[in-house]
This record gives structure tokens, C-alpha cells and sequence, in this order.
């Protein structure tokens, strides 16, 4: 997931990054390459959010020309396993009486901060019929 940003140059040297696509998502630096770092840290904490309030995430929009920057991996899967769960109207609690786990460990593959198992949350998508691909491309 590489979200596009823009970057405001602040009267006082900061950088803001802004993601459009996210509303209310933005964070700022003492240059751009802090602005872009610490953003990926708000979009984590805005999807979080939406995630809390059941609203959808929205997707990543053409670049068009600005930087953007990459979710991690694991944030990547986690957001696609709860649109899967989003999309199939399922909750938290029917996850968890498919995969036979208790609701923590639903909550804990949801959880944005949680270094879970990659295969935990593969588990997870399979009982909603999806699978995990991995794509490797060149470096930004």
C-alpha cells in the first residue's frame, strides 16, 4: 500500500505531509524525508481509528506525481484482512468462532501495533476465502 502525500513548506523551516486520501491524516518534520517518515505513523493511527469506528479505509489514489510513501508489510496485510472482514459483513467474534480462537487473538491481528504473525493473519484470510500475495518491487 503506497499512499500519495503532499508536502507544505511551513513559514517556521517544518515540512507538513498531508494524505488526501485519508482525511485528517498528516504529520509534519523538520524536513521532508521526517515528514514522510512520520506520516506513515499517522496513517497507522487514522486507520486505526476507522478501524474502531467499523469505517471503511480508504485506498491508496494515483500518485500523479507527488511522493508517496509504503505502508509497512504487516499494516498492509492487517488493513486488507479488515476490509475482507468489512466487505463479507463479518465481525470479530464469527473470525474468531471460524478460526476457533479466542476474541483477543482476533483483536490482536486487527491491531495495527501488534507484531503478529504473518501466518496468523493468512489463517484469518483464508477463513474469509482470500489469500495473501506478496509483491516485491524496486525501492522508491
Amino acid at each position: 500500500m503506497r499512499y500519495p502525500v503532499e508536502l507544505i513548506e511551513e513559514d517556521n523551516g517544518t515540512v507538513t505531509a498531508v494524505v488526501p486520501d485519508i482525511p485528517g491524516t498528516h504529520s509534519f518534520g523538520d524536513d521532508t524525508g521526517e515528514a514522510l517518515v512520520r506520516v506513515i505513523d499517522a496513517i497507522e493511527s487514522m486507520a486505526m481509528a476507522l478501524m474502531a469506528d467499523r469505517e471503511d479505509i480508504p485506498e491508496p489514489s494515483a500518485a500523479d506525481g507527488r511522493p508517496t510513501v509504503a505502508l509497512p508489510a504487516l499494516t498492509s496485510a492487517k488493513i486488507g484482512l479488515y476490509r475482507a472482514m468489512h466487505e463479507a459483513g463479518i465481525g470479530k467474534a464469527e473470525l474468531a468462532r471460524r478460526l476457533g480462537w479466542h476474541l483477543p487473538q482476533v483483536d490482536r491481528a486487527l491491531d495495527l501495533k501488534h507484531a503478529s504473525r504473518l501466518d496468523m493473519i493468512e489463517a484469518a484470510l483464508r477463513a474469509l476465502g482470500k489469500q495473501l500475495s506478496v509483491e516485491i518491487e524496486e525501492a522508491a
